[in-house]
């Protein structure tokens, strides 16, 4: 599985149509999607799943209002139930240089019972890509492997980063029975990973219990930007303190270089506390987009992230009201690798 800043062909997100996902902020959420595909469009292709021609119609009239140029994404009417891509549609690996999908079984994270139209993004996104999905089985022999693309991060160069939290915790009923060496043979079989860190708990909000792209992700071969929480009053604080133990650790075993992130102030929603965090962030070819919440940290996150991915342009994309969706930029967008040349 290549990194995410690894050459894409395209991008693939899809069209919000759903508004219990964001309630009373559909529309606003419309307006922020244009500027999202108004950002990546300047960098590669984006494919974009419309649930019917409705959403494709207000997506065109969106996007034509940003003044995205209509040679830099193309319109797919493909039911779906809710649009966080990175977690309901195929995951892009390469076999001798050539692009194959990893579908996933997806379950809308253990929780909800309206998945269905979800479940068949893999055969989609295949058939509009013209490549082949391979569906993953759990190696005990027990049926379909349920993972979402969410929950896991690579260096590219077979490392792996997962949270126990996502897998191995009893609060979940993914892959119900699987052990962690069972799970490290599926993620080598199918990503061609050999190696895999395990950190503990995600962050606070995160209602898909545990994933890792809102609190670690590689930023090169040997770097990993951890989102950390300085404050000992706020719960985050022991989650990263634990996760940072772990990658010190890991980094005895082979270098890793640790970047701290911080986290915005807590970002709350009629009384609920959001999944905030800069960690969210999308790597596309020529551009690191990142959620912004008009907070203080927002220009700290910014320049280490550049720091960081010196050959991109870094975008700020305010995510205040995304987030009421439960995601930000990385969950809500998934790359396809380019094929590498020779294959």
């Amino acid at each position: 599985m290549p990194a995410e800043w690894e050459p894409h062909a395209a991008t693939w997100i899809a069209w919000p149509h759903h508004e219990p996902d964001w309630p009373g902020k559909l529309e606003a959420i419309t307006w922020v999607y244009a500027e999202i595909v108004r950002a990546l469009a300047r960098s590669e292709p984006v494919e974009i799943l419309c649930h019917d021609d409705d959403s494709r119609s207000l997506a065109a009239s969106r996007l034509d209002a940003h003044h995205v140029d209509p040679s830099r994404f193309r319109l797919h009417v493909v039911p779906t139930d809710r649009v966080w891509l990175r977690d309901s549609a195929p995951t892009g690996v390469l076999r001798d240089g050539s692009l194959e999908w990893m579908g996933w079984h997806f379950n809308a994270w253990a929780k909800y019972d309206n998945f269905s139209r979800d479940a068949l993004v893999p055969e989609a996104v295949a058939a509009i890509s013209g490549a082949a999905v391979t569906r993953a089985e759990r190696p005990d022999g027990k049926g379909p492997l349920v993972l979402e693309g969410g929950g896991i991060e690579t260096n590219g160069a077979g490392s792996l980063l997962v949270t126990e939290e996502w897998l191995l915790s009893d609060v979940q009923v993914r892959n119900p029975g699987m052990t962690r060496e069972q799970y490290e043979r599926a993620f080598a079989r199918y990503l061609g990973v050999s190696r895999t860190i395990w950190l503990g708990e995600g962050c606070v909000g995160d209602d898909t219990h545990g994933h890792i792209d809102d609190i670690a992700r590689f930023t090169a071969i040997d770097t990993v930007a951890l989102a950390y929480e300085a404050d000992p009053a706020d719960e985050n604080h022991r989650r990263c303190d634990d996760n940072l133990r772990r990658l010190e650790l890991a980094a005895r075993e082979s270098p890793l270089y640790i970047v701290k992130l911080p986290f915005p102030e807590p970002v709350m929603m009629r009384g609920e506390r959001l999944p905030a965090s800069y960690a969210n962030f999308y790597v596309a070819n020529n551009a690191v987009l990142v959620p912004t919440f008009n907070d203080p940290a927002d220009r700290v996150a910014l320049q280490i992230l550049a720091d960081l991915f010196p050959g991109r342009r870094i975008v700020g994309i305010h995510a205040t009201d995304l987030v009421w969706g439960l995601g930000t930029l990385h969950c809500l967008t998934q790359q396809q690798p380019a094929a590498r040349s020779g294959a």
